[in-house]
């Protein structure tokens, strides 16, 4: 059996991506979650049930923003729920330049694209008919559509259901996931208000081509991990007429940075799959100003993926980087300065540099030992302050802050790496089929795949991770707690700025499978949706699992 989705999900994509919903904007996002609200609220099922209906605002949140569930509660009597998950929020759209006006219009769009010049794949998708464009069209306003035609089919047809069907349009997926936080406590009041028993979630985030050429179509059990090892480095300060009795940062940062970067010893593997290597998203020192003296500190972040490591595996592999890092400068400065001696006929003698490497938990820890609770109160007061004076600090800066703070206790001035986690942890979340509900939701999605396979003739292809980073990572926790103890004793910003609830995840706890948008170049001005396979494939065959998973 198959549901006839095509019409409803481009109209309600095309509504969607016609209101702008960038990430902080204010109101832009609640605007959307507005929009959804007030879609199941017209449905006949959700006139009769409105409790089953509900907008809610984040929590410990620096901007108003809202999401939207809906749920419908099967004949069947079974207290299983399936979950639906998707982000209605965007990023930006300076990238689209001159035509920016036309970002979330998908029907002017395209001709200003081609007006603009653009490639001639692009230019062939433009006059194919197939796609359509948009800021937030592939990311992932469709998928988020899809869902929102299954919640109105199932309301048409609980009877379909021996089992409950939630599904949660949630903001701030591309920042600091406040929404999917906010929603866990949501969905445990769900659980003790209405008996819930979560069996699986399906998000409905976007996928692409792995390589040129690839015409398959992908869904992904599981997730993909990603954490954020940042390596702050503080030097000693010279004037530059005194250059070799400075420990420039800059260069330590460098050889971290070389040493870190695509580095293909430092990729996981788990269940046959490897993620890509990390890559820097930020370096720089924090001289704020020009100066005749050299810098005092700099710092860079890495995006590093998981499938099977933990934070304590990153944290560990992380470290070996800097320690080799400071060992490699600082045999580079002694051959510089032994060439600058000879040249100048003066006797060498080794500078007095020595690696020195240590996590924050260890850094913070020696501090404790030394000060006492004078030490650990004044960082907590100060980190309390700083986040209520500046509640939108970049969570990265506010860290960074942090750990200035923590420095000027130290009386070891002496250059050191300080290595922590600088962002929000999206844990890994590997489906090995070892637990009847994950055996139960690989085998539903392989039998929608095949069912809806077999009547596309298109390819779809089953892996064991998804690639991105996406909210599915709040649904599950695979890391044991001891493991986890690596982020919270090396997250500056830990029970202030930020804090990974396990608890709260524990008590949700399900398999998760993506069953998303599929098109090209998510986060590009030439985003483009599928929209045979996304209005057509996706909600069919997330519609046969859901079936299989509540028959």
């Amino acid at each position: 059996m198959r549901i006839d989705s095509y019409d409803e999900v481009k109209a309600l994509t095309r509504a969607l991506v016609k209101i702008p919903s960038i990430n902080k904007m204010p109101g832009e996002e609640s605007a959307a979650a507005q929009y959804i609200y007030d879609y199941y609220c017209t449905l006949p099922y959700f006139k009769e049930h409105r409790e089953q209906v509900k907008i809610f605002q984040t929590k410990d949140d620096f901007v108003e923003r809202h999401c939207t569930y809906a749920y419908v509660k099967g004949t069947g009597g079974s207290r299983r729920t399936v979950i639906l998950i998707g982000h209605l929020d965007t990023v930006g759209t300076d990238d689209f330049g001159p035509i920016k006006d036309y970002a979330h219009d998908p029907d002017e769009l395209p001709g200003k694209l081609l007006e603009l010049g653009v490639p001639e794949e692009v230019a062939e998708d433009i006059r194919s008919g197939e796609y359509m464009f948009g800021r937030g069209a592939l990311d992932m306003k469709s998928g988020v559509a899809g869902h929102m035609a299954l919640i109105k089919y199932f309301s048409e047809h609980p009877e379909e259901l021996n089992g409950n069907l939630l599904a949660l349009a949630e903001c701030d997926e591309e920042d600091n996931s406040k929404g999917m936080i906010t929603a866990l406590d949501e969905f445990a009041e769900l659980k003790d208000r209405e008996g819930f028993d979560y069996v699986a979630c399906i998000n409905a985030d976007y996928s692409t081509h792995h390589s040129p050429g690839d015409e398959n179509r992908y869904i992904y059990y599981g997730s993909i991990g990603k954490l954020l090892p940042t390596f702050y480095v503080f030097g000693k300060e010279a004037h530059v007429g005194q250059a070799f009795s400075a420990f420039d940062p800059n260069l330590l940062i460098a050889e971290i940075t070389r040493r870190m970067t695509l580095n293909t010893d430092l990729c996981d593997v788990a269940r046959g799959e490897v993620t890509v290597p990390p890559i820097s998203l930020k370096q720089t020192d924090t001289k704020p100003c020009y100066t005749v003296q050299t810098n005092l500190s700099a710092y860079a972040y890495f995006n590093y993926f998981t499938h099977g490591l933990s934070p304590a595996g990153v944290m560990d592999k992380s470290r070996r980087v800097a320690e080799e890092a400071f060992e490699e400068t600082v045999r580079f400065l002694n051959v510089r300065y032994a060439d600058y001696c000879k040249l100048i006929g003066a006797e060498f003698e080794p500078l007095p540099w020595k690696p020195r490497v240590l996590t924050y938990g260890e850094f913070y820890g020696q501090l404790a030992e030394r000060h006492g609770e004078a030490f650990t109160s004044a960082i907590h007061e100060f980190a309390v302050e700083l986040h209520r004076e500046q509640p939108e600090m970049d969570l990265r800066e506010f860290s960074n802050r942090v750990i200035e703070e923590a420095f000027q206790w130290s009386e070891d001035r002496s250059p050191v790496v300080i290595l922590y986690f600088g962002s929000i942890y999206s844990a890994r979340i590997e489906m090995t089929g070892e637990t009847p509900k994950e055996a139960a939701l690989l085998s539903a999605v392989e039998k929608a795949v095949a069912e809806v396979s077999r009547c596309t003739g298109r390819k779809i292809k089953t892996r064991m991770f998804y690639p991105y980073i996406s909210d599915s990572s709040f649904m599950a926790v695979c890391d044991d707690r001891k493991e986890l103890k690596a982020l919270e004793e090396n997250m500056p910003s830990w029970g202030t700025q930020y804090h990974y609830d396990i608890d709260k995840i524990l008590r949700i706890n399900v398999p998760v499978v993506n069953i998303g948008s599929f098109g090209k170049d998510g986060h590009m001005l030439t985003e483009r949706v599928d929209m045979r396979h996304t209005f057509e494939n996706v909600p069919n065959i997330t519609y046969l699992t859901i079936r299989e998973l509540l028959k």
